[in-house]
C-alpha cells in the first residue's frame, strides 16, 4: 500500500516527504507547466529530496517515447525513473520496448478495463485509471479499479500494480485502496486532509485539557 503525491511543486513534496509517509511522485506535462520550471530540474530536485519513484511522462511516436524514456532512465537511474506513456498503440509498443530495457513503465489515461488488460500484456509496472475524470463523465471511477483488480487477480497478473489517479478527496483514497489499488496518487491538499476528523480534534482537545489539569495538580502538590 503506497501513497504518491501528484504534483511538480518541490516545496510541497519536500514538506510532506518529511512525514515518512510518501513513497513516490507522479508528474505530467500540465503539472510541470504549472511549476514554471524545466522538467529535468524538477525531476532532479525530487530525486535529491530522497524519492526513488518519479513518474516522468513522454509523448510522440513509439520511437520518440522509447528514445526519451531510455534517456530519462539513463539520466536519473532505472531505480528512480518511471516512464509514463499513454494507453495508445504507440504507447503500448513503447511500453513493451522499454520493459525489455528493464525500465519501469506507468501506462496512464486508463478509462476501461480492456485498456488495463493490454497494458499488463505490454509489461506495465503500473496502470493508472483516472477515477475523478471518469466520475466527471457520469461513470463510477472506483468501480473500474475493482474491475481491473478482479481481472488481474483471476488471471494471476502479479507484475502490474493499479495506481489510482485523478483522486480528489479523502474518501476516494480509502475506497481506492479498498477496491484493490496498490498505489494511490493524490494532490498534497488531499494528503493533508487524510489526518483530519472532527472526533480526533475533539478527543485531542479533551486530552489536552485533562493533561493541563493533571500537570497543574502535580505542580501544586509539590509546592
Amino acid at each position: 500500500m503506497n501513497i504518491f503525491l501528484d504534483t511538480a511543486d518541490t516545496d510541497q513534496i519536500r514538506e510532506r516527504f518529511e512525514t515518512g509517509l510518501i513513497d513516490g511522485v507522479t508528474t505530467n506535462p500540465t503539472l510541470i507547466r504549472k511549476s514554471g520550471r524545466d522538467p529535468e530540474q524538477v525531476y532532479q530536485e525530487i530525486r535529491n529530496i530522497g524519492l526513488n519513484d518519479i513518474s516522468m511522462e513522454v509523448a510522440g511516436s513509439t520511437f520518440d517515447m522509447v528514445s526519451e524514456g531510455v534517456r530519462l532512465a539513463t539520466t536519473f537511474g532505472k531505480n528512480i525513473a518511471t516512464i509514463k506513456v499513454p494507453c495508445t498503440p504507440d504507447g503500448l509498443r513503447a511500453c513493451k520496448q522499454l520493459r525489455k530495457e528493464l525500465i519501469r513503465v506507468n501506462v496512464t489515461l486508463i478509462f476501461d478495463a480492456a485498456q488495463a488488460i493490454l497494458a499488463a500484456k505490454a509489461g506495465a509496472a503500473y496502470v493508472s485509471p483516472f477515477v475523478g475524470r471518469l466520475d466527471d463523465n457520469s461513470a463510477e471511477g472506483l468501480n473500474l479499479i475493482e474491475e481491473i483488480h478482479d481481472i488481474y487477480d483471476m488471471q494471476y497478473v502479479n507484475e502490474t500494480k493499479i495506481l489510482a489517479a485523478s483522486i480528489r478527496d479523502v474518501k476516494s483514497v480509502s475506497h481506492a485502496f479498498q477496491k484493490g489499488a496498490g498505489i494511490v496518487t493524490m494532490p498534497p491538499s488531499v494528503f493533508d486532509k487524510m489526518y483530519n476528523h472532527i472526533l480526533t480534534d475533539k478527543g485531542l482537545e479533551i486530552f489536552d485539557d485533562d493533561l493541563a489539569v493533571t500537570n497543574a495538580g502535580a505542580t501544586a502538590g509539590s509546592i
